[in-house]
């Protein structure tokens, strides 16, 4: 199951090309990272509240066509894998206009404490770990 976000590209988020610098499709990727937990009724600040922290380990993109400002895009995110003590996102970058894809992306994140030791989050959320488990299906 995937999960849409749909933001508007800013001008601040430019080159002096006026194309979206590269570096912002991370961003947006935490933007549909976020509300894909808040759909699934948790935030990530419920998250921390729990003591669960999930710091990004590996993180990539695939740019295949430049967004530019006003650009309306869909950010569609989804959990790929989950294994032990990580969780892996993929993303899809995609222009609402006319449903051109613009990027894929995927960050690895690994569930850790507040003094960054992994933590065995199927053991001990389990409810929470079912619930992100049955999105993949």
């Amino acid at each position: 199951m995937s999960y849409k976000t749909t933001i508007r590209a800013r001008y601040s988020e430019t080159d002096q090309m006026g194309i979206i610098y590269h570096a912002n499709y991370f961003n947006w990727f935490e933007v549909g990272r976020t509300e894909f937990f808040k759909n699934l009724g948790y935030s990530y600040k419920q998250l921390e509240e729990l003591g669960i922290l999930l710091p990004v380990i590996d993180v990539g993109c695939k740019y295949k066509i430049s967004a530019k400002y006003d650009d309306e895009v869909i950010i569609e995110t989804w959990i790929d894998k989950m294994k032990g003590v990580r969780i892996e996102f993929n993303y899809n970058i995609i222009r609402k206009s006319d449903n051109a894809l613009l990027a894929e992306g995927h960050t690895i994140h690994a569930f850790v404490d507040k003094d960054l030791k992994p933590v065995n989050f199927k053991k001990k959320y389990n409810d929470l770990w079912s619930k992100l488990y049955e999105t993949m299906e």
